[in-house]
């Protein structure tokens, strides 16, 4: 049997430094929101894939989906022979986005995809090339995408420069007394100091953003955002990449607030572990890039999208979305009442089941990125897999699969109780 140990030696002898890796464990398995490593140790898994996996490990209906598809065929390249599938998955995502009007789907396979394409999409619809996002966003890795990104190391350290004609302003943070408010005085300021409004393309602002910490964009903001849009023909994307797919109790956020983009980015839970990202929006916006200029070998991958159809069908007909509210509501309850004790919570923040708790020191009110760590040692070490977040690293993200066995989540609330505890 090959063991951890062997595998972390040779992991670090063959694969480079810049891909970092949180665990020194290795996958052997996993099922639902369990995961097994190559020496047989079971792990509850919090992280789901960074919420990729909202349908949980292997869930029967991806997995049936991949194998029917397997023995179709498993690539054409969309943009040479297309395939039915596909146009059905966009189909379904124009009907299930809340974009009022007519809307158009394009598929691709990354998040950092995603957003590369919904610019371009952008510039192409307005002949503009500004780009505004939100301190603490996390759009990809790219270098547009990490252009759009507010968060230095470790994601921009060393790959500069990044292109041009994109700004940033805050995002809401009650913990830091930032309102809605100051972040559309910050727009207004940087209209006036920066770029011109009728020079901008897009503005892009995730309704809660991940890495950013799981922090929750007021719905004072995004109005305030829409009317911006709409009085200089910017477009406004919602990048709900990490929050999709029942993660918030709805199937996107921006149903939380009843506001419309123009354009959404998916990617992540969208086909359950398979690499499928997408951009849907307003058809007259979607249509602006010539024919050639959106696409990719490998997007719309067949396997993919059978996989996102069983995604989709699986959040319906069990319930995800309000399980995903009911989960997140238990979990969040769990750790108010434990901030009533711990002078080291500062905040609890909850949209559905995209849960976080933010740690700082109880004295002084400094970010604890420490705390943090200790937090997630203790867990792990109860066989609890946790992700860190935030600016600072200072807030734990609670990111289970959101068909979780109700034995193993309770399961989980007593290691996390105890974690924080300690």
């Amino acid at each position: 049997m090959t063991s951890n140990s062997e595998l972390q030696a040779r992991r670090l002898a063959a694969t480079p430094r810049g891909v970092g890796v949180m665990c020194d464990f290795y996958a052997q398995r996993a099922e639902n929101a369990s995961l097994w490593d190559v020496e047989g140790r079971e792990y509850i898994d919090f992280a789901a894939g960074i919420a990729v996996v909202n349908t949980g490990h292997r869930h029967p209906r991806v997995v049936a989906a991949i194998e029917a598809q397997l023995k179709q065929f498993t690539h054409t390249a969309y943009q040479v022979v297309p395939y039915e599938s596909t146009v059905a998955l966009a189909e379904r995502i124009n009907a299930a986005v809340p974009i009022g009007g007519p809307v158009k789907t394009a598929f691709f396979t990354t998040g950092a995809e995603a957003l590369e394409n919904a610019v371009k999409i952008a510039r192409a619809h307005t002949g503009r090339a500004g780009v505004i996002a939100f301190g603490g966003g996390f759009h990809g890795r790219t270098l547009m995408t990490l252009a759009m990104t507010g968060k230095i190391a470790p994601y921009k350290l060393g790959f500069g420069p990044f292109p041009a004609d994109v700004f940033h302003v805050p995002f809401p943070s009650a913990l830091d007394g930032v309102s809605a408010a100051d972040s559309l005085g910050a727009l207004a300021r940087l209209f006036k100091a920066d770029v011109d409004p009728k020079r901008v393309a897009a503005i892009v602002i995730e309704p809660v953003q991940g890495e950013g910490g799981i922090n929750i964009a007021p719905t004072e903001l995004l109005k305030g955002l829409r009317e911006i849009c709409d009085t200089y023909g910017i477009v406004l994307i919602a990048d709900e990449v990490q929050s999709g797919f029942a993660r918030t109790g709805k199937l996107f956020a921006m149903q939380h607030h009843g506001v419309e983009p123009d354009l959404i980015t998916m990617a992540k839970s969208l086909a359950g572990g398979m690499p499928l990202s997408a951009v849907a929006g307003r058809a007259e916006i979607m249509d602006a890039p010539a024919p050639g200029g959106l696409g990719g070998t490998y997007a719309a991958n067949p396997l993919a999208v059978a996989a996102a159809h069983a995604v989709m069908d699986a959040i319906e007909d069990e319930r995800l979305c309000e399980r995903s509210a009911m989960l997140g509501a238990r979990l969040a309850e769990r750790l108010l009442g434990l901030k009533e004790t711990n002078k080291g919570i500062a905040e609890v923040r909850a949209k559905g089941s995209m849960v976080a708790v933010e740690l700082r020191d109880g004295a002084t009110g400094a970010p604890d990125a420490e705390a943090v760590k200790r937090v997630q040692a203790k867990a792990l070490s109860q066989g609890l897999l946790l992700l860190s977040c935030g600016m600072y690293g200072n807030v734990i993200r609670f990111l289970y699969p959101l068909t979780i066995p109700d034995a193993l989540f309770d399961k989980a609330l007593r290691i996390i109780e105890e974690a924080l505890s300690a």
